[in-house]
């Protein structure tokens, strides 16, 4: 399979994913290269909430929408590692500028300035990313496990979680209950 660049596209999980992981996830691709692929899953809410969050870090988060905002399952790998999605991407310690669009930034100082109330104007934390070795997305996408669309951040920031998957379908223009636990190849 050719080498196709999906940094700040979305994977939508088809119907048949069987990995709990990943079933029903809206993952959006961060950055993909030779070297594999990184992606935030951005539509698995846990029961964590921005204020405890916060709290276990000793910063002060008095802002009451985002203190109740969750902190997502970003993916399997280093679950004790936060990783915040943002618009705009600003000027921190440690951001990956993702197509000039969406940073994602791993060092604490985004956090103490979300405390102080200057972060950035949309955000989304998780704990955990999802990540592929060279090649694995590749060969999961012709393994029909993954749909792709271009990445809309309003997606992300402007819907609900339970609402994201089925908005980056719609992106594609196809009715997620449409789909078949089945694939094939012409």
């Amino acid at each position: 399979m050719e080498f196709v660049n999906l940094t700040h596209h979305f994977l939508i999980a088809m119907p048949a994913m069987l990995d709990p992981h990943f079933a029903r996830s809206l993952t959006y691709i961060c950055e993909h290269n030779d070297q594999g692929a990184l992606g935030v899953v951005v539509n698995r809410p846990t029961e964590m909430t921005l204020k405890n969050l916060f709290g276990q870090i000793d910063l002060p988060l008095d802002i009451e929408t985002l203190a109740r905002q969750p902190v997502y399952f970003g993916g399997p790998v280093q679950t004790d590692r936060g990783f915040v999605l943002h618009q705009p991407i600003g000027t921190w310690q440690s951001t990956l500028a993702v197509q000039g669009e969406v940073g994602l930034t791993t060092s604490k100082d985004i956090l103490e300035a979300v405390s102080r109330g200057d972060g950035p104007a949309q955000i989304l934390v998780s704990l955990g990313y999802a990540g592929w070795a060279p090649g694995q997305l590749e060969q999961e996408l012709a393994q029909n496990a993954w749909l792709t669309v271009e990445a809309d951040p309003a997606v992300i920031f402007a819907k609900p979680a339970a609402d994201r998957l089925e908005a980056a379908m719609a992106l594609l223009g196809v009715n997620l209950a449409t789909l078949s636990d089945e694939a094939g190849h012409a």
